[in-house]
């Protein structure tokens, strides 16, 4: 079976990794899966540059990369193009290395243990956008979200202070994400359809001039809508 992105082609995945027969294994077996593998790269600078190339929908990245960390890969990649999902693939459970990576744009954060099956699910559903994170992180990337909000937000602009107006139903998708929810989670619960959540979301990101899930969970929480 064949995994489509949302224009209905197959997923398009980027690998990057400095270990040939780790990323050559992966992208073998994500191709075998269904994947479309448009690219791999063993070092930062031509991860950037072949992600700029080739516009993956997940870049499936290691953190630990020469020339160029993977952090700073992942904060090139998404500013260069939004659209493009990162799933980091590492081998260090650190948490100040996933604290660091989501920051920076990534949309989940896999360990190396993981399971070829888990790994396929993972690209799947970060294609999809839904966070993914390997078990236990996924608390502790919110408790982070948490404490972000809790710290005075830089001045804003004059034309970022002026309130922007959201639908009742793009507030109500707005509090689920910021409870943590997954967009699969988010549709079933207002039984709309997974496009529509994201449309949702990427209006809701639109108006509030906001570039990734990130910022959009630290605005509703410091608005106190994951408690309503």
């Amino acid at each position: 079976m064949t995994d489509t992105n949302e224009g209905g082609g197959p997923v398009k995945v980027m690998v990057v990794d400095d270990h040939p027969m780790w990323r050559d294994a992966v992208a073998r077996d994500l191709s075998e899966s269904g994947f479309e593998v448009v690219a791999t790269a063993g070092d930062g600078d031509q991860a950037v540059r072949r992600a700029k190339a080739t516009a993956p929908d997940v870049l499936v990245l290691d953190l630990n990369l020469p020339g160029k960390p993977g952090v700073q890969v992942c904060k090139e990649v998404v500013a260069g193009n939004p659209a493009i999902r990162v799933l980091v693939l590492s081998a260090s459970g650190e948490h100040a290395d996933v604290l660091e990576a989501v920051k920076s744009g990534a949309t989940g954060y896999l360990l190396k243990s993981a399971s070829t099956e888990e790994l396929q699910d993972a690209v799947r559903r970060t294609a999809a956008g839904d966070p993914v994170f390997t078990p236990g992180l996924a608390g502790l990337v919110l408790g982070e979200y948490r404490r972000l909000a809790s710290e005075p937000a830089p001045a804003p602009d004059e034309e970022r202070s002026r309130a922007p107006r959201l639908t009742e139903r793009e507030t109500e998708v707005l509090r689920l994400v910021a409870k943590g929810l997954s967009y699969k989670q988010i549709a079933e619960r207002l039984v709309i359809s997974h496009r529509t959540v994201q449309n949702h979301v990427q209006n809701t990101l639109g108006k509030l001039q906001l570039h990734n899930r990130v910022e959009l969970v630290r605005y509703a929480i410091e608005r106190g809508l994951d408690d309503a």
